[in-house]
């Protein structure tokens, strides 16, 4: 008898242990006490990686111990012990080393040039071939309303060489709510799975600074980035003789490894307001337009940890006209560079989820990587609602 019971306190012992910890955490700004958007999370013992959302949350599961290792390019990274995190929320301040001294630095190369360079040596230093485990999700708005919702666990096979990337697609989760109009193409649902990874990778989004017009078109700033002493961040704004849509860019890169660690670009409400409509049936006037990426190397693997893309736009139509906006976001939880089995019919060959069945094993979207702000779990609980009338 007593050994069964020395047997059973063994065993609910080891059960006890072998549960995994919820763990929250709301990332903090030291002075001013606002939360921090973007900040990677990663979860050493399981390689997890997560993005704190606008109001600064990052959730996770752990069973045991690990160190949590947390960055920002705009704030000093800091590492701490799972075991210091004991509450049901746990606040962790982190300290902004930004201030408005940041140096403007002088160059006997031509800024473009010198990004030119940045860029061919990130492509290859992208770690290929490579296993990315992304939570997807997407916001689709319509005259003003938000109709359609939906988000998946989506695994990436990139595989060849650069500008020559290849990726094959396994859906191993997704949702999808609302109603979308038969008049809105599956073109205008954001992103196209089919090509996205090869664009992230090849830095396509910066195609238009790296033409040699650009020169002309834009003015390139490089500037010291008193966040973090290995970073330079590139400024590149468009003149204002200039006429067009052109974006403001923004690249943050280590200037000794000459690698990519975040790049940005969004249409100013300036540039949108001199920019003359176009009136012709079929035409749009983007209004909103904005990307953001950010890329993780850790000593040994260079990969994307994260994408964030928004548009809005005017749409001209026979009868009148239609707004539309869509905000998709890309969170890569788990990298290996390790290749995946699977079959040539497992693969995934549509733009989007949109007409994919959904497949819902787990509640994947509460341990995802990226938390649904309130806001915007109220906005999927209204589609959701709107849908079951």
């Amino acid at each position: 008898m007593k050994k069964f019971f020395t047997l059973f306190f063994l065993v609910l012992l080891s059960n006890c242990y072998s549960q995994n910890n919820e763990i929250s955490i709301v990332l903090k700004d030291a002075d001013s006490n606002l939360p921090i958007e973007d900040a990677t999370v990663f979860v050493v013992k399981t390689k997890q990686s997560l993005l704190s959302n606008s109001q600064g949350i990052a959730n996770f599961s752990l069973n045991g111990v690990s160190n949590i290792q947390i960055s920002h390019t705009s704030y000093t990274s800091t590492t701490i012990r799972s075991t210091t995190l004991k509450d049901k929320v746990n606040i962790v301040y982190l300290k902004s080393n930004i201030n408005n001294l940041d140096e403007i630095i002088i160059t006997r190369q031509h800024p473009q040039n010198i990004l030119k360079n940045i860029v061919d040596n990130s492509i290859k230093k992208l770690t290929v071939p490579a296993r990315l485990k992304v939570y997807s999700r997407e916001f689709f708005k319509l005259n003003g309303t938000y109709s359609y919702y939906n988000d998946g666990l989506i695994n990436f096979q990139v595989s060849g060489k650069e500008k020559n990337f290849k990726t094959d697609i396994l859906v191993e989760q997704n949702r999808a709510v609302g109603l979308i109009d038969t008049d809105i193409s599956t073109n205008l649902l954001g992103y196209n799975l089919n090509d996205i990874m090869e664009n992230y990778y090849n830095f396509k989004y910066l195609a238009p600074i790296l033409e040699p017009r650009a020169k002309k078109q834009y003015d390139f700033i490089i500037k010291s980035y008193s966040a973090n002493n290995d970073y330079f961040i590139m400024l590149i704004t468009p003149l204002d003789k200039v006429k067009g849509l052109l974006d403001d860019f923004t690249i943050i890169y280590d200037k000794k490894k000459k690698l990519i660690i975040e790049a940005s670009s969004s249409v100013s409400p300036s540039v949108v307001a001199k920019v003359k409509d176009k009136t012709t049936v079929g035409s749009k006037n983007i209004y909103k337009s904005l990307f953001k990426t950010i890329y993780r190397f850790d000593d040994s693997n260079y990969y994307l940890i994260s994408s964030k893309e928004e548009i809005g736009f005017e749409r001209i139509e026979k009868k009148g006209t239609s707004t539309i906006e869509v905000r998709n976001y890309f969170v890569t939880t788990n990298f290996s560079n390790q290749k995946f089995s699977f079959a040539p019919s497992d693969v995934f060959k549509d733009k989007t989820l949109f007409n994919k069945k959904n497949t819902i094993l787990t509640d994947f979207w509460n341990v995802s990587g990226l938390l649904a702000t309130e806001e915007e779990q109220r906005i999927i609980n209204s589609i959701e609602d709107s849908t079951n009338k």
